[in-house]
């Protein structure tokens, strides 16, 4: 969700912002402020959103983005939660985490690898974030790419391979992996791999641009109960599309209620362990 002041002020913001504005001059792009979002969940029947703001390099321009976030939830009845921006190597990113949780943020993300120059690979840029994250009970949600297939403004540093080696740094942080991690979901049908990636969830943003329905038929595995989310890319695409996937897939009730509601309901207690 954009705070007006950036929906206003993107071209100025571009000039300095490269991965912002190689998103909002594409096709595809389009802006979404709270009361579209608020909106949205009434004629689609969503009950509770998590919303963020854009992950910018600038720690200014994000904690922009969390202040108008985190006041859009304190006001909404419990209709929406917060995942706080931050620029993971940036000075005071530490502090602006602290200050988001102590505000009732419930985790840290979407972070653009690419887009922030960050490398979650390396452990020397990731140990900041991951204590962080850690030390205020928070979860962090990455922004993951397919290996092929499908192309994103310099994706080289956020595919299954990288996640997996910042999931095995960080045994004991709690990680989204979004974009079905770029694939690192299949990986869990490995014991050893199951054992990294114990902590790590993966939701189902922009499904509808990559896959088809049987992507979905996946959820239903044993391994994979629980370990996948509903995530829907918004504004770019809306939950009606996602259900229409569902109801061509082979999804029982039941995982498709975990994949829309328990999966995400049971991670977000895990706040509070």
């Amino acid at each position: 969700m954009y705070p007006p002041e950036i929906i206003e002020g993107w071209e100025r913001i571009a000039e300095r912002e490269d991965y912002f504005a190689s998103l909002v001059r594409g096709k595809v792009h389009k802006w979404a402020a709270v009361p579209d979002v608020l909106a949205a969940m009434d004629e689609d029947g969503v009950g509770e959103s998590w919303i963020t703001g854009f992950g910018f390099k600038d720690l200014g321009l994000c904690r922009l983005c969390n202040d108008y976030a985190l006041e859009a939830a304190s006001e909404s009845g419990g209709r929406l939660k917060v995942m706080a921006v931050v620029p993971p190597t940036a000075r005071g990113a530490a502090g602006e985490i602290e200050r988001c949780s102590s505000l009732g943020a419930i985790g840290v993300g979407e972070i653009f690898p690419d887009g922030q120059d960050f490398d979650i690979s390396n452990v020397e840029e990731t140990w900041r974030l991951a204590r962080a994250c850690h030390e205020s009970g928070m979860f962090v949600m990455l922004h993951t790419a397919e290996p092929v297939g499908r192309d994103y403004p310099g994706k080289g540093r956020t595919g299954p391979g990288e996640a997996y080696i910042f999931a095995r740094n960080h045994p004991e942080l709690r990680i989204v992996m979004a974009h079905w991690g770029g694939g690192l979901f299949l990986y869990e049908s490995s014991r050893e791999a199951r054992v990294v990636l114990k902590n790590v969830r993966y939701d189902t943003a922009a499904s509808p641009f990559v896959y088809d329905s049987g992507i979905f038929d996946v959820c239903g595995m044993g391994w994979t109960r629980g370990k996948i989310m509903y995530g829907s890319d918004y504004p770019l695409l809306r939950y009606p599309r996602f259900e229409r996937m569902l109801d061509e897939s082979s999804l029982e009730d039941d995982a498709k209620r975990d994949l829309l509601f328990m999966a995400a309901r049971d991670f977000l207690r895990g706040n509070d362990q």
